[in-house]
Parts: structure tokens; sequence; C-alpha cells
């Protein structure tokens, strides 16, 4: 195994890791077709093998996106043609790039490419385009798909998804922010789409920690930019809270200028040495680029500062993880 292999299937395993921990945002009990193939196939090499269709639906519930799901799952089971019958039922963009898929190898790339011709600017059709380019053999087709993806769509899962393909020697999608309490349970117990409703009406009132659960759910859907924009407007409620700033660093992260965020992330160690939630989020920002020793001084860091936290939970098993793999 090549050291570029071995770090990633690191990073990889870090990144399960915290997504096993993360509670109490609604990405993790999200209604969207579990265990994407893109965040795991993420070598820009033909593979011989029908591309990986990975249709992302959020929160929704409808029938429309009940079915789609079904005919994903079907999809990725092999079974092309009972997911293409599926697909055929509906007129979404989502439905057409499934029928493409379906009726893989034919055809599939032209239609793809027709679709992107008359929706240029949707990372759905793009991400999907590169992974039939790929599959086909034309690995620099697929990163100029890819590119335009994340360029011209970027607030999107698919488009997440495509960053992920372009930076195979990261973890997949980005690092979270992980709030170090979790939502109420009143909201907890409640359907995806409901707690959505309720995380932004929180957002809405103004308060700190609404925002900050609010743009953790909306990274863990796939929309960093508008997670984004909720972390900021946290930071600058509350400038000397250390648990906002950190998620307004973390916000900016990006496989292409990771430097961004450690610029902001990593000053804010001196001025709150004591805060857990920025040795976590160091450690963890550093397994997404590989910097594994490093990220074990932060998470060991972050440990020290309580055990049985949420956030000392997670440093642990981010630590166990990179050892068993190391």
């Amino acid at each position: 195994m090549n050291p570029r292999t071995r770090t990633y299937g690191l990073v990889a395993v870090a990144a399960a890791a915290a997504a096993a921990l993360v509670v109490g945002t609604v990405a993790f009990t999200r209604t969207s077709t579990p265990h994407a193939p893109a965040r795991t196939q993420t070598t820009a090499a033909p593979s011989g093998r029908a591309p990986a269709l990975v249709l992302d639906l959020g929160v929704r519930t409808d029938a429309e996106a009940v079915a789609l799901r079904r005919a994903n799952r079907l999809y990725s089971a092999g079974k092309r043609r009972e997911a293409g019958r599926i697909f055929a039922r509906y007129d979404s963009l989502p439905a057409h790039v499934g029928s493409a898929f379906a009726a893989w190898p034919s055809g599939t790339v032209t239609r793809l490419l027709r679709l992107a011709d008359s929706h240029p600017d949707r990372a759905l059709v793009l991400l999907h385009l590169g992974l039939a380019e790929v599959a086909s053999g034309r690995s620099e087709a697929a990163r100029a798909a890819w590119h335009q993806a994340l360029a011209r769509d970027p607030n999107v899962e698919a488009a997440v998804q495509a960053e992920s393909l372009l930076y195979p020697g990261f973890a997949p999608g980005r690092p979270p922010f992980v709030p170090s309490t979790a939502v109420p349970a009143s909201i907890a117990r409640l359907s995806p789409p409901q707690q959505l409703a309720a995380l932004e009406q929180g957002s809405r009132d103004g308060r700190v920690r609404g925002k900050l659960f609010y743009g953790a759910a909306l990274q863990r859907l796939g929309r960093p930019l508008s997670a984004e924009r909720e972390f900021a407007a946290a930071a600058r409620l509350a400038p000397d809270d250390a648990e906002a700033q950190v998620a307004a660093a973390v916000g900016l992260f990006t496989k292409g200028r990771p430097a961004v965020a450690f610029s902001r992330l990593g000053p804010l160690s001196a001025r709150f040495p004591h805060s857990q939630s920025v040795r976590f989020h160091l450690g963890e920002l550093l397994i997404w680029i590989g910097q594994l020793q490093k990220a074990r001084q932060e998470l060991r860091l972050a440990q020290g500062e309580g055990k049985s936290t949420v956030l000392g939970k997670t440093s642990h098993v981010f630590l166990d993880q990179l050892q068993a793999k190391s």
C-alpha cells in the first residue's frame, strides 16, 4: 500500500468516526439514500463498471423523493432495469439523471451532456457527467465537469461530492463543525423536515446557539455556503465566544484553500487556551488534510479538557481509529 493510499484510508476512517458520533443535527437522521457511493469512490480512474449514482434529496419525504431513493437503491444493487422504470415515471432533473444512468452504457454520456447544456449551473448533472466520463475512461473530461460543478453550484451536496472527487488525498466531504451540546430533545424527536424547520426558526430567533445548530445541520445537508453564513452571523453576535469563533473558522474550510480556515482557527488556540472546541476542531481539520501526527496532538489536548463531553468522546474515537489503522 503506497503512502498516499494509506493516508487516505486513515482520514476516511476518521471521517466516518466523526459522522458516527456527532449527534443532535438533522443531517444524521436525513431521509436521503444512505452510503452515497461518491463519498467513497473518489479516485478518478476508469472502473469498467457502471458509474455510481448519487441522488441526494435532503430531507424531502414526498412521494417522488421516496420513489427516487428506492430507484437509487435498486441501481446500486445492480438492478438498473427496475430502477429505470421508476425514474421514467418522473420529469424532474434527478429522475432524468437517474434514467440516463439506468440505461448505462447506452447513450448515458450523450444524455448527460444534453442535460448539462440545458442545465449548465446544476452540480447534480455535472457531478454525474463526471462519474460517467470516468467510467468511460475519460478522466480529464470528468475533472473538468467536477470543477464546473464546484464553481457554478457550490452550495449543494453534489458540489461537495465533486470536491471530494477532485481532492482524493483529503477525507471525503468537509470537516463538520461539531457543537459541544446536542439539540434539545424536543427537536431531536421530530421528523427530519420538522427538525430542519425548528432549527431554522431557532436561528431566526437570533440566538448564538440556534445559529450554530442550524449551521451544523445545513453543513451536513451539503449546503456549505449557507452554513458558513450562519456561523459567521453567530461569530458576529458573540465575538468573545470560543465556540462561535471556531464555527466561523470551520465554515471557511475548502479543499482548494484549506489555509483560509487554519489561518482563522489556529490563532484561537492562544486566545482560548482551554477551549476544547478549538483543540478538537484543529485536530479534525488536520485529519482532513492528512496531517495525522499533528492531529493526534491536538485531539489529545482536546481530550484532556474533558473526556466525558461530546467532543471528548469524539476525540477518543478519532484517536482509537487512527491508532487501529496506523
